[in-house]
């Protein structure tokens, strides 16, 4: 098993993204934290791998409040020993933040998804950094969105705070890697089985009368695969990229857009 033995907290556990990395974590045998503000979703999540038997352990925890991550860790190390990888896929509902133009687009609703997303991002990847540095190893990773490379319409801030949480990569990692400390991002595009990319088909609905089978083809031809990716190849290469065989990867983001964006 590629993270046998490993200890692993997952942000945002009970999201499609979240759900799917912790999942395919414990499956190559890690003890996986589950952590979110929902704490019956998280459980239903830790549920789940329980009943497969893997390890999962479920709490509830705000990705924003900087003590009560500390709080969470402490407790994690003092159970499982030690922390060797930190994983945030936190989101934020995307209705929220997509489908107005920006000419027409409020400051607050704007700034919503860089405070939150890159915020919960540097919280949790310091704090995990803490510890890691302590033992001299660990894995901090996190996901982003083509929208972090590429001009797209109607995204408000959510492409900046993508491209943000990608520089936040790099830095984490110029500073941390001399210390044992691996620092990776993933970049997947449109997974169909996300909310996400639910919310974001809504607006383009409504301004161009697609079906969903035919907004999914449209984004599907914009890939060298003419297919979108799923989360279960997501989570795979996740998964390789916590683990020891991946010990040369850090301070990158993993193009998974199957070539919608060039590197």
């Amino acid at each position: 098993m590629l993270l046998d033995k490993k200890v692993a907290v997952v942000y945002g556990a009970a999201g499609g993204i979240g759900g799917a990395v912790a999942r395919a974590f414990a499956a190559e045998g890690a003890a996986v934290f589950l952590t979110g503000r929902n704490l019956a979703a998280v459980e239903a999540v830790a549920g789940d791998i329980r009943s497969t038997g893997g390890s999962a352990t479920a709490a509830a925890v705000d990705a924003l409040d900087g003590d009560a991550i500390d709080l969470h860790l402490e407790a994690v190390v003092a159970d499982a020993g030690r922390l060797d990888i930190s994983f945030n896929a936190v989101g934020i509902p995307s209705g929220d933040i997509l489908g107005v133009p920006l000419t027409e687009l409020a400051d607050r609703q704007f700034t919503l998804p860089i405070t939150t997303l890159v915020t919960s991002y540097f919280l949790t990847g310091r704090l995990a950094a803490r510890r890691m540095v302590a033992g001299g190893s660990g894995v901090i990773m996190t996901v982003t969105a083509a929208h972090s490379r590429t001009g797209i319409p109607l995204v408000g801030g959510y492409g900046p705070a993508q491209a943000a949480k990608e520089a936040l990569t790099r830095d984490m990692s110029a500073e941390l890697a001399p210390h044992g400390v691996r620092v990776v991002g993933l970049r997947p595009y449109a997974m169909p089985e996300t909310p996400t990319i639910q919310d974001a088909y809504r607006p383009r609905a409504a301004a161009s009368g697609m079906t969903w089978e035919q907004w999914q083809d449209m984004l599907a031809s914009t890939t060298h695969t003419r297919r979108l990716m799923t989360l279960a190849e997501m989570a795979h290469t996740a998964v390789f990229a916590a683990s020891d065989q991946a010990s040369g990867l850090t301070g990158t983001t993993i193009n998974l857009t199957m070539g919608r964006l060039d590197d």
